[in-house]
């Protein structure tokens, strides 16, 4: 009988990992989080203003993405540039867009089409290069990049190339999009860290450690209670641009301009 039920019963799974853990986030001291920027000097200016009110020995992060469909690129790279020169507690990630345009840079005339098909086009206007449109010629193409060049501030290509893609405090981490949950955060793919990855949003990590992040449009920002802070908010659709204070109790809240 024994034999019988034992072959009706389902088997007990196997290579199951261990429930999660979600302790609270706790940086060794408080940190901003600040979303996708994309363009949106006016929503910057406005943050930062009021993070400047409440900031008292308190690190700066912000996740990327600085550039592309808002009006304003060329004035929010110059910004936290001179932020991130300025004060050694403001770090400026690198997001995809970031990438994009450093791509564009390399090679015009095979990488330019899809980064003005994903906001380059107001990124160019912003540094008053235009005159074309997403199916722009090679020739087009690379006189874009050559004018990019021209009209960037002396040291902000070198300066965006060596934009980290990684912060940590504590058991808190800050990337652009995302981390395969998979993997330690210390063994994470650079693509994952700047596009994303499939799992990210629906397996929780095991080892205990945040990962705040933008580059994927949320309505509600903040945690989810899993392991991961959301802070992109659409600032160049939604005029919302969003930052997370996290505390190192654990406590989080959100912050917009």
């Amino acid at each position: 009988m024994k034999r019988f039920l034992s072959r009706l019963l389902p088997s007990a799974p196997r290579d199951v990992p261990p429930p999660a853990r979600f302790d609270p986030p706790t940086p060794k001291r408080a940190v901003w989080v600040i979303g996708d920027i994309h363009g949106r000097f006016d929503l910057l200016i406005r943050l930062m203003e009021q993070i400047e009110q409440r900031a008292q020995d308190t690190d700066i992060i912000m996740v990327g993405d600085y550039i592309d469909r808002g009006d304003e690129s060329a004035s929010v790279l110059a910004q936290v540039m001179a932020w991130e020169q300025a004060h050694e507690s403001l770090i400026c990630l690198l997001g995809n867009h970031e990438q994009f345009m450093l791509s564009f840079l390399d090679n015009p005339t095979r990488k330019g089409r899809r980064w003005l098909r994903h906001g380059g086009l107001q990124t160019l206007a912003s540094y008053g290069i235009g005159g074309f449109g997403e199916a722009a010629s090679d020739a087009q193409l690379t006189q874009a990049a050559i004018d990019l060049r021209d009209a960037m501030p002396d040291g902000l290509t070198s300066w965006l190339r060596a934009r980290p893609t990684h912060w940590q405090s504590g058991n808190l981490h800050v990337v652009h999009a995302a981390a395969d949950p998979g993997r330690d955060m210390d063994e994470q793919d650079v693509n994952t860290l700047l596009w994303g990855h499939p799992d990210f949003a629906a397996t929780p990590r095991t080892d205990g450690q945040w990962i705040a992040h933008g580059h994927t449009i949320t309505d509600r920002p903040g945690s989810d209670g899993q392991g991961r802070i959301a802070v992109d908010t659409g600032a160049y659709a939604t005029g919302r641009l969003t930052a997370a204070l996290i505390a190192p109790d654990g406590t989080i809240e959100m912050v917009q301009a």
